[in-house]
């Protein structure tokens, strides 16, 4: 059951301001229209007078090269520019632009300390980017208990991503007391949200039926909705539980599929599988299993 440890940093979105001054809903109304030039032309005189939120647009469109030739530098002055104002998407912005090297030297100390200026005005995102910082001792000192804080602070918020991490967290009793029905309740609201990841472990718990009764109609369910997003590791599971009859009568037709599926992705082990299967089956049955695994290849595409 690992960990998704990998910083989201994604492109902003142009900001909108309700109640905005004429000359910033003016560019807004430019920058929707498609008129960057004419975008440029208001939010520039604001930016140069301390408008936050015209200088973090000025950011987005650098960034974006709308209006201007790209430029990822006159994108980190500008978001800094808001970031030092406390405008918690520009310091947001910053943080990935310090995590990405981009417009700026990487250094993954100055990318915490924005985002934890972010996370610290209730940003989810940066307190998703922070979990995923103390958790691998990047910027900061490894550090599992501020890790699943900041985790929980983002689950809490309905971050997915972060509430697979933090029922992780509680599976293995990693920076905090392990307590499996608080693993269960966060992997069932990431599940919700229809995060493969807390799918397939979920999946794989109550398929086992360790911590919790045994139910492999709720495995399959689970597993399903995890393969329908091409979880190799959830085919895999499925064909096993198909081959063994697990939860249903044996059905070596669809544990072929299943192999064959995760053999894409998963390779070798999955691919043995099948190939063991084969020798069990009936022409007639391989052909069927193979068109199957061809019909669900084009639906999901």
């Amino acid at each position: 059951m690992n960990y998704f440890f990998r910083l989201i940093l994604i492109a902003m979105l142009f900001v909108v301001s309700a109640g905005a001054e004429a000359g910033l809903e003016d560019g807004i109304d430019a920058y929707r229209s498609g008129n960057y030039r004419a975008a440029l032309k208001e939010f520039m005189p604001l930016a140069d007078k301390g408008d936050a939120t015209a200088q973090f647009n000025l950011g987005v469109m650098n960034e974006l090269g709308q209006g201007v030739h790209q430029n990822y530098p006159k994108a980190v002055s500008r978001y800094r520019q808001a970031a030092e104002q406390g405008y918690v998407r520009a310091q947001l912005k910053l943080g990935a632009m310090y995590a990405k090297g981009q417009g700026i030297a990487q250094d993954y100390k100055a990318s915490a300390s924005w985002f934890g200026k972010a996370a610290e005005q209730g940003n989810a995102l940066a307190q998703f980017n922070l979990g995923v910082m103390y958790a691998k001792g990047q910027g900061v000192t490894q550090d599992d208990k501020e890790s699943a804080m900041w985790f929980g602070k983002s689950a809490e918020q309905g971050n997915a991503l972060a509430q697979f991490n933090l029922a992780v967290m509680y599976v293995k009793g990693q920076g905090l007391a392990q307590d499996y029905t608080m693993a269960i309740k966060w992997y069932w609201k990431a599940v919700e949200q229809d995060n493969a990841l807390a799918q397939f472990n979920l999946g794989q718990i109550y398929r086992d039926g360790k911590v919790i009764p045994q139910d492999y109609r709720v495995a399959l369910f689970l597993l399903r909705k995890a393969a329908e997003q091409n979880n190799a590791l959830a085919m895999f599971d499925l064909g096993v539980m198909c081959a063994n009859g697990e939860g249903m009568k044996q059905d070596l037709v669809q544990a072929y599929k299943w192999f064959s599926l995760a053999g894409t992705v998963a390779g070798e082990e999955a691919m043995n599988n099948r190939n063991l299967l084969e020798a069990k089956m009936a022409q007639n049955e391989i052909e069927a299993a193979r068109v199957l695994t061809r019909e669900w290849q084009e639906k999901h595409r």
